[in-house]
């Protein structure tokens, strides 16, 4: 019935403004009808043999420089305007009706002009009145932000894997929910907001949704883009339209994701002021500080930059606790893989903690997409069962991308840069990382642009060292410095691009943020230089330290040479090598140096 009133209104509006139209064109047609008819231009001695003839009916006298009238046949006419004293005379001796007009325009003329106007001003008024109101509507339909409620969902913590300090930490907040009397007996109060912070995929709004179903309370979510908006106050009022729904319930959930979209530092460099993300994140800190102790109401928010976040969001009172949700450790994902694969018809030969092993810093959500992904690959061969090689050619596609399935058109010469190149690295690391597991190499080339492909899985670890990172450079720079040796110094390729990108962040993260350099000291460079740019002492220095680790990978390459010849003619053999083909390869080139 709403819906059809306000059809109704509309179509009044419509017809109303067509109407309005309508005046103001029949007033312009009768205005142009009548006064601004086609006239005849006659010169004066033309006009002179017409009254003789008796052919002129009235003449308009004025002061301008023109005379109007019209003739017998009712056609206008102009002439020139002699302002003599005797032609008033001269036409009425004549039988001429003589209109004496003191102004431009007749009192006919200027209501029908009038008439025009004021139909336009109508129509400018209506509309202006009608815009008016529909925007009106539409900031109180933008103010009201949608939201998901998951008040009976069934996810719980179980189906959470990994990360069991957070977890523990956002099941208390679930005891504060259901049991608040006994908190408030010892004086604790219930933290009104709490921040979950990690890399992507890590699970973060997965528990969000756990602490509400574990807690049995409505879960209102919302993202921290839905209150970014080009018109002034609307994310504010947005704001306000979400904790008075949830001031509303008894107990409930408020999840904000992606809460860095509102909440950056207000930093504008000097320039003051107050804009529409400042409004809306004073209306978020207002509304977190406003809340009684006893509404049951906690505020989730998570964010993948903690470190933008402004410092009056993040003190004690509106978000108490900072949990972070990191990458889950090899533990973690074991438990993650098997939950991914509980449903899934997996191969009784599969290996688990294998796959769990090769997959470090791995989110869970890309875990979760690496088994999907095999899934895929098993349903195309209407396999019976899950196995291995289709979680291989996942992970490959997870990491690198699609293999090309035509190389027919890859020249030979690009496939032998491509192999002594990726044998560089896999023979660096197996010389200088032992810890490492080279666990594939291969020259078949990628949709995303790759080559080949070294999987190189470190150990996992608290911390990395000094040699760890350096070892890491000098991985990196292996490729290149094979392409030199082999080919020569005017044929090194572009493929090297992303290891000297890689090479680079390291050792600038090492002398910049860590202070591991023997010459610039334990400062951190991010912190002392601020936004004044590139320091070129800094630059020189890891310059020089680019170019010693260089020389020093490439004496260890020329002396283990023979390593990286047996390593490239089984990847040009085979395209691909296996862990344990590139570990055989290593060990008989060991016992060969023995012998």
């Amino acid at each position: 019935m709403f819906n059809l009133m306000k059809i109704r209104k509309h179509k009044l509006y419509v017809i109303a403004g067509i109407v309005l139209v309508f005046v103001a064109m029949v007033s312009f047609g009768v205005y142009r009808m009548y006064f601004q008819q086609e006239t005849t231009e006659l010169s004066y001695q033309n006009f002179l043999t017409k009254i003789e003839a008796g052919e002129v009916q009235e003449v308009y006298l004025s002061e301008a420089a023109n005379l109007k009238g019209k003739l017998i046949s009712g056609e206008g006419f102009i002439t020139d305007n002699p302002r003599t004293d005797n032609l008033k005379e001269m036409l009425l001796t004549k039988n001429i009706k003589v209109i004496e007009v003191s102004e431009q325009f007749t009192i006919s003329q200027i209501v029908i002009f009038v008439v025009f106007i004021g139909a336009f001003v109508g129509l400018a008024i209506f509309l202006s009145k009608n815009t008016s109101k529909q925007a009106s509507k539409e900031y109180d339909k933008m103010s009201s932000v949608e939201y998901s409620t998951e008040k009976k969902s069934r996810i719980s913590f179980q189906s959470v894997a990994g990360n069991e300090e957070a977890k523990s930490s956002l099941m208390e907040m679930v005891d504060f929910l259901k049991y608040p009397e006994k908190y408030k007996r010892y004086g604790a109060k219930i933290p009104r907001g709490v921040i979950l912070y990690g890399p992507p995929g890590t699970g973060k709004t997965l528990m969000a949704k756990a602490l509400a179903s574990e807690a049995g309370v409505d879960f209102l979510a919302v993202s921290g883009s839905d209150f970014v908006q080009i018109y002034a106050g609307v994310g504010a009022a947005r704001i306000r339209s979400l904790f008075k729904s949830a001031s509303e319930k008894n107990k409930c959930v408020i999840f904000i994701d992606e809460i860095d979209a509102i909440g950056k530092k207000r930093d504008r460099s000097g320039l003051g002021g107050s804009d529409e993300s400042d409004r809306t994140l004073n209306a978020l800190l207002t509304e977190m500080s406003g809340f009684k102790d006893n509404e049951g109401i906690i505020v989730l928010a998570a964010t993948n930059r903690l470190d933008t976040l402004d410092e009056a969001l993040l003190r004690p009172g509106r978000f108490d606790r900072q949990i972070e949700v990191g990458l889950p450790d090899l533990k973690a994902r074991v438990e993650i893989l098997s939950l991914y694969t509980k449903n899934k018809p997996v191969s009784e030969a599969f290996n688990i903690s294998a796959l769990a092993q090769q997959t470090v810093y791995f989110s869970g959500a890309k875990l979760e997409n690496l088994m999907n992904e095999a899934a895929i690959y098993a349903a195309r061969e209407n396999a019976d069962v899950i196995t291995e090689q289709h979680v291989d050619k996942a992970f490959y596609k997870v990491i690198a991308g699609e293999e090309k399935k035509d190389r027919s058109n890859i020249a030979q010469i690009d496939r032998d840069i491509t192999a002594y190149h990726e044998a560089g690295h896999a023979a660096v690391t197996k010389l200088l990382c032992p810890e490492n597991r080279v666990t594939k190499v291969t020259i078949i080339p990628s949709t995303k642009g790759a080559g080949g492909f070294s999987m190189n899985i470190p150990p996992d670890k608290m911390y990395h060292t000094k040699r760890d990172m350096l070892n890491n450079v000098k991985v990196a720079l292996a490729g290149r410095i094979v392409e030199e040796i082999i080919f020569g110094e005017d044929n090194i390729t572009t493929g090297a691009s992303n290891d000297i990108e890689r090479a680079t962040d390291i050792l600038t993260s090492m002398i910049k943020r860590f202070g591991m350099s023997n010459k610039l000291g334990m400062i951190n460079y991010d912190i002392l230089l601020g936004q004044q740019g590139v320091n070129q002492n800094l630059v020189e220095t890891i310059n020089k330290e680019m170019e010693r680790l260089y020389e020093e990978t490439k004496e260890l390459i020329k002396t283990n040479l023979p390593l990286v010849e047996e390593i490239t003619n089984g990847l040009l053999a085979k395209e691909t090598l296996k862990e344990e083909e590139i570990d055989q390869l290593f060990n008989n080139y060991q016992n060969s140096k023995v012998n």
